[in-house]
């Protein structure tokens, strides 16, 4: 058995094109969703994803303004930016790019995002109400996962979903989205003993714990769903996820590829998150 690959590339692709057509919709109704992108500092990868960004922007018609500052800009400067952005009525989203200088803090950053331009889904609102199971803005990178699996019709009510990792970006929100499907949800992470014992029960397995092919075909049971969150760079500086792709496929039923999977999603679901977010202001009577 060859696992069906879950290409994300082409899934984003496909969302991307209608979402181009909601925008010109949009557009007539004089809505011009906008985002605002905050880049700190000179990080090459924080530049690439930035770029990446702002590209998808202009593919959909979302009018987009990057906002640059130097590394030695200090806290306060850069949260009175946020402030500006808040209150700028051509912006409905707002994304500051982490990672940020060790001298501002990531979590002030966050609350001073307004949460209806809380188009990354870090605010604690955002996060209380996904909690809950209310409407809200969910994190890219969760979200685009569960976009995925759902698209590729593949059953999450009842299953066993095992999160291999515990961030507040990818592992925690995943958890959290794949229980309010009704999946049963276990959470593994660095002081988990016993990894395999735990992901070799897994359903769907996520693995977002940022360690190069940490996953095995010997981890994995047969016909499991594998979504591999990882983006590392191996011995030869390649591009690899957490898990061995070319092993593990040969046992999954579905599989991510690294790049091409989850990467393109979250950036898509940056984009949706922005629309929505244009569409709830001018409901609200924003300008």
């Amino acid at each position: 058995m060859t696992a069906q690959l879950i290409n994300g590339n082409e899934i984003a692709k496909n969302k991307r094109q209608d979402m181009r057509q909601v925008v010109e919709e949009l557009k007539n109704k004089d809505i011009l969703p906008g985002l605002a992108v905050l880049l700190v500092g000179e990080n090459p990868a924080s530049q690439s994803y930035v770029k990446g960004k702002i590209k998808d922007c202009k593919e959909v018609g979302i009018h987009s303004e990057l906002k640059q500052y130097p590394t030695s800009i200090s806290e306060e400067e850069l949260l009175n930016e946020i402030e500006k952005c808040n209150q700028d009525d051509h912006i409905d989203g707002i994304l500051v790019q982490l990672p940020l200088p060790d001298h501002i803090s990531e979590q002030k950053v966050i609350e001073t995002i307004s949460p209806e331009k809380d188009v990354d889904g870090f605010h604690p609102i955002s996060l209380g109400k996904m909690l809950t199971g209310q409407d809200t803005f969910l994190p890219c990178t969760p979200f685009g996962i569960i976009d995925m699996v759902k698209r590729m019709n593949i059953e999450i009510s009842g299953k066993h979903v095992v999160i291999v990792g515990r961030s507040n970006i990818v592992g925690k929100p995943a958890g959290q989205l794949f229980l309010n499907e009704n999946a049963t949800v276990t959470y593994c992470h660095s002081k988990t003993q016993d990894l395999r014992y735990y992901t070799k029960q897994a359903d769907i397995l996520v693995a977002a714990v940022g360690k190069a092919q940490l996953i095995g075909a010997e981890d994995v049971k047969d016909g499991a769903v594998v979504i591999d969150v990882g983006m590392n760079r191996n011995e030869e500086g390649k591009l690899v996820g957490d898990v061995a792709f070319d092993e593990v496929k040969e046992k999954a039923s579905y599989i991510t590829p690294v790049p091409g999977g989850v990467g393109p999603m979250t950036r898509t679901m940056l984009l949706h998150n922005t629309i929505k977010a244009a569409r709830l202001r001018k409901e609200k009577g924003g300008k």
